[in-house]
């Protein structure tokens, strides 16, 4: 079985040399006109670079398109009569429900088996999550495509229809990335580095830090489909954005009995178990500062991970259903937001702040103007205004990045390990 795969960006190029690797014929392109660079980068695995989309199509028994979710169908529509009838197709989109369609459209009489990695292209797929549905193909087929899957050593999770991947990605990754780019945001427009801050020093605030900065070094396609172009995403943007506000005018009215009880009940539907999921502790987050040391760490009101918590209270997620098929941001998020909850003086410490620190309002402010403009994009589904603001926010850490990159890869390592 010869495997092509359609674009080599981060993670086409990840398949592409697993799969090498594991002794199959790939046979790959990438962007027009690259075909000499990238027979030079891929020149020690055994793969065939070729010039075009029509060249792996005609060679290859089972064709992966790796391409961004908005250029598919494009791509897809000038190529498809060049394809096998008899070859497997497939697509590696964060989006399943419009990807399917997609595919249906041009092949439909070819086998469909679509797949999803729930990582980035930094991170080993060994232990990490992998999604597959089957759409029409039979159970050879089946076979053959997860004995493929299987050299990438990931944990192979089967979905029934699109619609119940694309409700989980919602907010696995789509609500997942809001909260971060928003504070990337909110301390650009603030004007300060947060590891020179000491009110974002040691254990939460390290892991909102790196996760943050790990979402800004990737490219902002990879983030705009899956929030724009996800048919679920867009309600719970929403809620998130009405949770940060709801609690932010408490927070301004100085309301603490309702402030209080809200994120209280809120904690209660989350976290309704005596016993933890995650289990962070104090040693692992404090490994992984990029400034100040958390001996001088300053109250934070963690507003970004209250109104978390609120809003899978609104919206009645259980988000530790979804650890079935997380993403290492995601299990990194949950993780803070449990042991943020799970400590009660530490909690306490929050809600105090909130209410009575104005020295944090400021930040608070900025976080929720942030949440406010990244819902607005999302909602008007502006992926050009998306990916300006992504490249302007991007562009402020710049310096930072690649070390962020290296330090939450290794964060992501223990985690998996632990």
């Amino acid at each position: 079985m010869e495997i092509g795969i359609i674009g080599l960006g981060g993670m086409g190029s990840l398949y592409a040399r697993a799969f090498a690797n594991a002794g199959y014929k790939v046979n790959a392109c990438g962007s027009p006109g690259k075909k000499e660079q990238l027979q030079k980068e891929f020149s020690s695995f055994k793969i065939l670079v070729l010039e075009s989309v029509k060249e792996v199509s005609l060679a290859s028994d089972f064709l992966i398109y790796c391409v961004p979710l908005e250029k598919l169908e494009q791509i897809v529509s000038e190529n498809f009569s060049f394809a096998k009838k008899s070859a497997i197709i497939s697509g590696i989109a964060s989006v399943k429900s419009i990807e399917l369609d997609i595919l249906k459209k041009f092949f439909p009489g070819n086998e469909i088996i679509l797949f999803h990695s729930l990582h980035g292209p930094s991170v080993n797929p060994k232990n990490q999550v992998l999604v597959l549905i089957n759409h029409n193909a039979s159970q050879i087929s089946l076979e053959k495509t997860k004995s493929l899957l299987n050299c990438l050593e990931s944990k192979l999770i089967e979905f029934s229809s699109c619609e119940e991947h694309d409700k989980t990605m919602a907010d696995v990754q789509a609500l997942t990335h809001l909260a971060f780019e928003s504070m990337g945001s909110a301390w650009k427009n603030a004007g300060f580095f947060p590891w020179e801050n000491p009110c974002y020093a040691g254990g939460i605030d390290n892991v909102k830090v790196l996760l943050t900065l790990r979402i800004f070094s990737a490219k902002a396609h990879i983030y705009s489909g899956l929030a724009i172009m996800n048919p679920f995403a867009v309600e719970q943007v929403k809620q998130y954005s009405k949770s940060v506000s709801e609690l932010f005018k408490l927070i301004i009215q100085g309301n603490e009995n309702v402030f209080r009880e809200r994120i209280l009940q809120a904690g209660k539907f989350v976290f309704n178990s005596d016993s933890s999921f995650i289990l962070l502790d104090d040693r692992l987050l404090g490994e992984f500062n990029l400034g100040i040391d958390a001996s001088k760490r300053k109250p934070n009101s963690h507003l970004s991970l209250l109104a978390m918590v609120d809003a899978w209270h609104q919206l009645k997620i259980n988000p530790y259903k979804h650890l079935i098929c997380n993403t290492p941001p995601f299990k990194l998020r949950l993780g803070i937001a449990e042991y943020l909850f799970k400590n009660k003086e530490l909690l306490e410490e929050s809600i105090q702040t909130a209410l009575h620190d104005k020295s944090i309002r400021g930040d608070d402010l900025e976080f929720h103007t942030a949440v406010r403009e990244w819902a607005l994009i999302i909602e008007n589904h502006d992926l050009q205004g998306y990916e300006k603001k992504f490249n302007e926010t991007k562009l402020f850490f710049n310096d930072r990045l690649d070390s962020a990159l290296q330090k939450s890869n290794e964060l992501i390592n223990k985690l998996t390990t632990k």
